[in-house]
């Protein structure tokens, strides 16, 4: 039975959630936005296959990256399984390469529609399970350069949660939770003092 893989990668660019696609160059659905995937390669493992397209899309390769769903009978050309996963990536580290014929680009989630396959209720589902990991794991690390400050956190949780978040609550939380810790550095935004870095606790995913 031919399967195939299909990525959901996220990142955040402008403050805002978005979404890896690709311009489909071949039928069926030439010239429509699709999500980046592709059949295995014989002997591969899914999860080979995952990270295969992953680096070869993004440029990245240590990231978090998770087996999302198996869907069926969303017509992906010759494949009978859809296996899904979705990564999380620093926009800072990717790097698309414009030379492919299918053209790969950063797309604001808010608001897609209308993609090939039907593919917006995979990056639906894939959404409503990274905001439910946000509440008791640490994978918002997979999002963020090593070293940032709390107010570049809180941004990309608001990115990702689409509403504006307490400074002083979540401050709290992340702290409290031991998510992160003080790297003893600061940077200097602006006019203001300068603001403290901080660094995830573990890159790597862990439950809270």
């Amino acid at each position: 039975m031919p399967i195939a893989v299909v990525l959901v990668i996220f990142t955040v660019v402008q403050e805002q959630l978005s979404v890896l696609l690709i311009e489909r160059a071949a039928e069926p659905y030439a010239g429509q936005w699709a999500l980046p995937g592709g059949l295995l390669l014989p002997g591969e493992s899914i999860d080979g296959a995952a990270s295969r397209k992953l680096a070869d899309e993004t440029g990245v390769s240590d990231v978090f990256l998770e087996q999302l769903y198996t869907f069926d009978g969303l017509g992906e050309g010759r494949a009978e399984a859809i296996i899904t996963y979705f990564a999380l990536v620093d926009f800072a580290r990717t790097r698309l390469r414009a030379e492919l014929e299918w053209r790969p680009a950063w797309q604001p989630v808010r608001g897609l529609d209308g993609l090939a396959f039907e593919n917006e209720k995979i990056i639906r589902y894939a959404e409503v399970r990274l905001r439910n990991k946000l509440e008791y794991t640490n994978v918002g690390y997979s999002l963020l350069p090593p070293r940032f400050t709390l107010t570049q956190m809180q941004k990309v949780y608001e990115a990702i949660l689409a509403e504006k978040l307490d400074k002083r609550n979540f401050r709290k939380r992340v702290t409290g939770l031991g998510l992160v810790r003080e790297t003893g550095q600061t940077v200097r935004q602006g006019p203001f003092r300068p603001a403290m870095l901080y660094e995830f606790t573990r890159r790597e995913p862990m439950v809270l």
